[in-house]
């Protein structure tokens, strides 16, 4: 009997296709992938590759045509709606490229919407907010509006609210898509170190740079994964 631990995600045979008759479109076709407890994984490939498609199916915001997903055991192309929603809301983080904060919201009442849908009390919600804040070097800023923060201050600031649930994966769209160099490689240290810290990441990315602070890298072409790499894992993602 094998002592390798079962993988948190898998995926067997997932295909998705979208529209019917002469107008379907396949957008996967047939996509194995594994990824384990701790793993830090950047999805690249061109556009139409099936890298969004996999990600929104990963994020239970959609469901395969056929195949299996499978977290912590659990196949999830086998629930039902409600029940993806809750894997969803307990278990998984979402940051985006565009930010996504509330304009004349604090940065702490952003970080704390997550928990005002799960119908916690404010003084819960803002403790729980503090902390994550705190986790990404922000405590200082809570009162802020996104106004008044930086591009990178405002990732920051989506990745707190991403946090705050306290989710054992974090799911990336492009996470320094509209941040410079600088900001960028700012955002990319502290997922590693929230990496090392136990989250498993998963993030799309289409520059080179980026994924090389992932352990693993999967490339997709056509709706398939085209091949599965270790990162290069520049100097920099050592660094705090």
């Amino acid at each position: 009997m094998s002592g390798a631990p079962a993988p948190l995600i898998e995926l067997e045979g997932i295909t998705k296709t979208f529209g019917k008759g002469a107008a379907a479109f396949q957008a996967l076709k047939g996509v194995d992938m594994q990824i384990s407890q701790g793993d830090f994984v950047a999805v690249m490939g061109p556009s139409g590759s099936g890298k969004s498609t996999t990600m929104n199916i990963l994020g239970c915001l959609d469901v395969p045509t056929s195949g299996i997903f499978r977290f912590r055991g659990v196949e999830v192309q086998a629930l039902d709606r409600d029940q993806r929603s809750l894997l969803r809301r307990r278990y998984l983080g979402f940051v985006f490229q565009g930010f996504n904060l509330l304009a004349r919201t604090s940065a702490v009442e952003n970080v704390e919407l997550p928990l005002l849908y799960r119908g916690e009390k404010k003084s819960v919600r803002h403790a729980a907010a503090m902390r994550a804040l705190d986790q990404v070097g922000l405590a200082a800023w809570a009162d802020h509006t996104p106004a008044e923060l930086s591009g990178g201050q405002q990732q920051r600031v989506a990745i707190a609210r991403a946090l705050v649930t306290e989710p054992a994966v974090l799911l990336a769209d492009e996470p320094t898509g509209n941040l410079d160099t600088e900001r960028s490689i700012e955002i990319m240290q502290l997922l590693t170190r929230l990496n090392r810290e136990g989250i498993t990441i998963l993030m799309v990315t289409h520059e080179e740079e980026m994924a090389d602070f992932a352990r693993t890298i999967v490339r997709f072409r056509d709706g398939l994964v085209e091949s599965v790499e270790r990162g290069a894992t520049a100097p920099a993602a050592e660094t705090r």
